[in-house]
């Protein structure tokens, strides 16, 4: 039986806010309104709104708060540190209310995680419009935010927590799997057996490196301070063994690395103490990398006791604050140090290099690049010059077999290419569903149109018990302006113009998604990235096929036309191939 078949795995046990507040925010929550059943995402056929969009709307936000797939459910806090699916909960009753009565013409505005309008708009026009932690630039800062969110004012969206299609760790874990692909390709003769990767952080996010490290037949450690999160990964399936302190790290890690097998280890401790160990040890890794949560200084957890440095956080902030940055500092230049000694070094796109320069860190060379890269512009970006990139599909039927019904008719659909079915079968031997179930694949300009309306057709014929969700990451080929991330180092200087993103959101919406989204600040932080993304439902009706065609096409499409007038040479041999209309 697929191991993505299995039952879910238990409810994840981190301390919540009733115990200790989310960041020492003192944001108002209303707990009053918090559902007394444990909010989950519903399965089966019957609809408790008028029409399937704003049904799947409605599940996909139960899905992102159900406590096996949130991060601290009590706080409505996803992943990425203090990614939230709404305000709080009384918005939280507000919108899922304004869904159940939305008409098939209408749409709800969410502003930040709280329902502010519905318009008369059309059947065609999406029924959930979402704009997360937007501000202007000028005031678009950490501080600003951080005191909007205060007053109850604001929510920071992450990326897919605040736009309702996160799918948890699965979500990052076949781009983490390609990343780790071409570091195999460019330094390791194809692959990871025999090589170690040291790394750190074991949530929602930073949960995949150690599976896509072992899913290349390497081995991984990775350091995260918080034993629950090791233990919680280990209970999914992302993380194989647990060592007992560093000594017994590293012996597994040797005794893995000689028999070439693929093995990831986990170990409590802080990043900042383990990787200047490793090098006072003279201990070599192969690859390093990161990715704690680092882009808000709150949500970086210092060196130091945990318990002690978790009440600091809530009970002094801004000394919170300069204990994460100094430990940023020393977490950061251990890796500078650790390329120096030979590993292979890549940034993972959390910002810590950027945090690190802010506290007078020298993180660039004489040319103004970073010391180490980060991974789209080293490995992932002609990717997304093809228009590639996290394409992903749920089951609103909750039913497992729904998902392994459409793995068979990807396959069936791309059957000559060799690595689609090679991450298939992985998936479905190595990577739990939690909460509805749901699949992941890199697609690129043509083959997420020809897959959206193969799954159109599977649900129209009954091969599927439900609609199917289709969305993405906003780490996507043409949806984000991240120069800290997805667009650093661009061709023509282009890092930070954020028309990009803007224009996938409005042209997202003429096309016909179900729900579009546009936020500030996702994976690095506040001012930092402009970001949007797109959701649209399978219904299996002639109409939607239509729409589905035109979403599916436009979306990728945003990602050659970005890097094909950054002027890179891929993007434009492939628009010329495939007639991708470029005006001039």
């Amino acid at each position: 039986m697929p191991h993505s078949a299995l039952p879910a795995p238990e409810l994840n046990l981190e301390v919540t806010s009733k115990s200790t507040p989310a960041a020492g925010s003192g944001r108002p929550m209303y707990y009053e309104y918090q559902p007394e059943k444990t909010v989950k995402a519903q399965h089966g056929t019957t609809l408790r709104c008028k029409t399937w969009e704003a049904e799947a709307a409605l599940r996909m936000l139960e899905n992102n708060l159900d406590p096996a797939v949130s991060l601290v459910y009590d706080e409505l806090i996803v992943y990425g540190g203090a990614g939230r699916a709404a305000r709080n909960w009384k918005e939280y009753q507000t919108i899922v209310r304004t869904l159940k009565n939305l008409e098939p013409d209408e749409t709800m505005l969410v502003q930040s995680g709280k329902a502010v309008g519905v318009l008369r708009t059309w059947a065609h026009a999406p029924r959930v419009l979402i704009a997360n932690s937007n501000l202007v630039p000028a005031w678009s800062t950490q501080e600003h935010f951080d005191e909007l969110d205060r007053l109850g004012l604001m929510m920071y969206g992450q990326m897919t927590a605040g736009s309702w299609i996160y799918i948890a760790t699965q979500g990052i874990l076949q781009g983490t799997y390609e990343t780790f692909a071409a570091v195999a390709e460019r330094h390791f003769s194809g692959t990871l057996a025999g090589t170690v990767t040291v790394t750190a952080g074991l949530g929602g996010m930073s949960g995949a490196q150690p599976l896509a490290v072992t899913m290349n037949d390497g081995v991984c450690l990775v350091i995260e301070p918080i034993d629950e999160r090791v233990k919680q990964k280990m209970r999914e399936g992302y993380l194989d063994e647990q060592a007992r302190n560093l000594d017994h790290a590293l012996e597994l890690c040797e005794q893995y690395r000689k028999e070439r097998k693929g093995w990831s280890i986990g170990l409590t401790g802080n990043a900042a103490t383990v990787l200047p160990e490793l090098l006072a040890r003279g201990y070599k890794a192969d690859i390093v990398t990161d990715q704690t949560s680092a882009h808000d200084l709150l949500d970086y957890i210092p060196e130091g006791d945990l318990a002690a440095v978790l009440q600091l956080r809530q009970d002094n902030p801004a000394e919170f604050r300069q204990q994460a940055l100094a430990s940023i500092m020393k977490h950061c230049q251990a890796i500078i140090d650790m390329q120096k000694a030979g590993s292979v070094a890549l940034d993972y796109g959390n910002n810590l290099r950027g945090q690190a320069e802010k506290g007078g860190l020298k993180v660039r060379d004489e040319q103004g690049q970073f010391l180490y890269p980060g991974f789209v512009p080293a490995y992932i970006r002609p990717l997304f010059c093809e228009g590639k990139g996290p394409f992903r599909w749920a089951a609103l039927s909750g039913d497992p077999q729904d998902i392994l019904r459409l793995d068979r008719a990807l396959l069936e659909t791309f059957p000559d290419d060799k690595l689609l079915a090679r991450w298939i079968e992985k998936a479905q031997a190595k990577v739990p569903f939690i909460g509805l179930p749901a699949r992941v694949c890199w697609l690129g300009y043509g083959e997420r149109e020809k897959f959206g309306l193969v799954i159109n057709e599977l649900v129209a014929r009954g091969e599927v018990s439900a609609p199917i969700v289709i969305g993405r990451d906003h780490l996507d080929c043409g949806s984000v302006a991240s120069p800290n991330r997805e667009t650093e180092g661009m061709k023509d200087g282009s890092d930070a113009v954020a028309d990009w993103p803007l224009l996938n959101a409005l042209a997202n919406c003429a096309s016909g998604a179900d729900w579009v989204s546009l936020h500030n600040g996702g994976g690095v932080g506040i001012g930092n990235s402009t970001h949007s993304g797109m959701v649209i439902v399978a219904t299996g009706t002639p109409e939607k096929a239509e729409r589905l065609k035109r979403v599916l096409t436009t979306d990728p499409g945003m990602g050659i036309l970005r890097h094909a007038d950054a002027g890179y040479e891929l993007a434009q041999q492939v628009a010329r191939e495939r007639g991708v209309l470029i005006p001039g």
